[in-house]
């Protein structure tokens, strides 16, 4: 536990750097997520136990790691196709040594995961000059919902929720992340629209209402995919990496599916009002 709530906190205390640098360094959320994306695109190759093919693994890391430098949607239209080529013709000259169910695998990871993780920086972009503060309902929310049901499960789980998935898991849990995230999301509107911009700004509490209600299904649904994952290659976690949580996907596996959400929501249901 000791281990557990240290990594948390050089968590927080990494991405609220970032927030505080935004201004003058814009560029620290985009390296962040393009470090997280690499680590999780290889934590996953390598429980796939595909690690040794260079062949596929080389391009899918230098993806990965580009994708959340590229602004124009005409330049990110061009990484994926020339990613597609790389893969695909990688496949058809070593396919004596490569196999189409490793580079379905591959392929398939390493477009999900870096993709939904830069539309992070497309929450801050779209959010204007509040920008950083969708960013922060957008990952705090799936680690609240996480939070939440690890506490409330810990304390009062009886009821298995998919046992031959993720056996710790509970119905109880599932409350707790409920509970949890719904209201930090709203303490968190109060907090941004009263105490820090003393109501010179509007918030929507119906939007921080849906992403805490949507956002912790998803958040529950990205751990229990991952867990399945993890479950077909018998490892009980991605990587040893952040000690007491193991590793970067184990952190970020409900961010990869409540992100896009978050984005996609405040294209119709803005956050701030001004």
């Amino acid at each position: 536990m000791k281990d557990r709530v240290t990594s948390a906190v050089t968590i927080i205390f990494f991405f609220a750097a970032i927030v505080v640098f935004n201004h003058s360094f814009p560029m620290a959320l985009n390296i962040a997520i393009a470090l997280v994306s690499v680590l999780s695109v290889y934590e996953i190759i390598s429980a796939l136990g595909l690690s040794k093919n260079y062949i596929l693994l080389v391009p899918s890391l230098v993806f990965a790691c580009a994708l959340p430098f590229v602004v124009s949607s005409y330049f990110q239209f061009l990484f994926y196709f020339a990613y597609t080529v790389v893969m695909f013709g990688s496949l058809i000259i070593y396919h004596q040594f490569v196999t189409f169910r490793e580079l379905g695998v591959i392929y398939s990871m390493a477009l999900m995961i870096p993709t939904a993780l830069e539309t992070i920086i497309n929450i801050r972009d779209s959010g204007g000059s509040h920008g950083m503060f969708y960013v922060i309902i957008a990952i705090s929310s799936a680690w609240i919902a996480d939070t939440g049901a690890f506490l409330a499960g810990s304390i009062w789980g009886k009821h298995k929720l998919c046992p031959n998935i993720s056996p710790k898991k509970t119905i109880e849990g599932v409350i707790g992340g409920f509970v949890l995230n719904i209201a930090a999301m709203l303490i968190f509107g109060y907090i941004f629209q009263v105490l820090y911009y003393r109501h010179s700004v509007g918030v929507s509490y119906v939007s921080l209402l849906i992403i805490g209600v949507i956002g912790t299904l998803l958040s529950i649904l990205g751990d229990l995919s991952f867990s399945l994952i993890k479950r077909s290659c018998h490892i009980k976690d991605f990587s040893e990496i952040i000690p007491g949580h193991g590793g970067i996907l184990d952190r970020f596996d409900s961010v990869i599916f409540e992100a896009p959400f978050v984005y996609l929501l405040v294209q119709v249901l803005p956050i701030v009002i001004n």
